[in-house]
């Protein structure tokens, strides 16, 4: 049944729904970190393993996006299998997006990191704009969800770049990335926790974060390079581990329901509710 949000403030027109973003435990970020992963090692699987080429790729897993991205915004409420099946895939078409630009067009890392970090920047102030609000526990709207999906999608692209520009444009290795994008996040929960630092500004920065420590894990496990370093697992075998761990979290919590908010749309909106 379709409300309207009262409160003081007006819903964003469009359907209203359940809350259609889990709620953000351990679960979401370890799944999450996964995802990240396996947009790395499945994008370079596809790509050199099965001899699909970059422009290959990018279309078939373009049209898988927009299938699964369908499938979401007609569901009503938080749906474990399709909304992980969506992270990973705009993973991997968000990683692909950097591909392409670095490969095919010969754009300098520096640049795309910069480029995406404006486009990403102006995603979140249209739909600040648009919404009063940047809280993932209020996505229920479908405008509010298309900004939700837009936003997510830089953020792989931006995260791919940035980890990329620090493992191999500044030499620093997957083993030292790892470490670097993994001590900003500690930094960030400590930030929140200690500080009081904002809880949406504090979940994004995270989020954005997690996209180039799961890309430094996944080369990490992946490759096997003299100058960069890697554990030569080989993207097949790495992308497999990592399905199947999130298959099995995600089976968990279908069952379960441990990260269903089940937020409905005539509770408050406000930021921070």
């Amino acid at each position: 049944m379709t409300t309207t949000a009262t409160h003081g403030q007006t819903a964003s027109r469009g359907r209203t729904m359940l809350n259609k973003v889990p709620e953000v435990t351990l679960y979401f970020w370890v799944i999450k970190i996964m995802c990240t992963t396996v947009g790395e090692t499945a994008a370079d699987y596809l790509n050199d393993n099965l001899g699909f080429g970059l422009t290959k790729t990018t279309y078939v897993t373009g049209a898988l996006l927009v299938a699964l991205l369908v499938a979401q915004l007609r569901l009503r409420r938080y749906v474990p299998a399709v909304y992980w099946a969506v992270v990973v895939v705009i993973s991997v078409f968000g990683t692909l997006i950097t591909d392409n630009m670095t490969d095919h067009y010969n754009v300098p890392l520096t640049t795309s990191t910069i480029v995406f970090s404006i486009t990403l920047a102006a995603v979140f102030a249209i739909w600040y704009a648009s919404e009063r609000t940047l809280s993932i526990h209020t996505i229920v709207t479908t405008r509010r969800e298309g900004f939700y999906w837009l936003a997510i999608l830089f953020t792989f692209a931006l995260g791919t770049a940035a980890g990329d520009l620090s493992a191999e444009k500044l030499d620093l290795g997957y083993a030292v990335s790892i470490g670097i994008f993994g001590g900003l996040i500690a930094l960030v929960a400590f930030a929140h926790y200690a500080f009081r630092l904002n809880a949406v500004l504090a979940f994004w920065l995270a989020y954005i974060l997690t996209r180039p420590l799961g890309a430094s894990i996944g080369d990490e496990m992946s490759q096997n390079s003299h100058k960069y370093g890697g554990l030569g697992l080989g993207t097949t075998g790495t992308s497999y581990i990592f399905l199947g761990c999130i298959l099995a979290l995600v089976t968990f919590l279908s069952i379960t329901r441990r990260d269903a908010t089940e937020q409905r749309s005539n509770e408050p909106l406000l930021e921070g509710a």
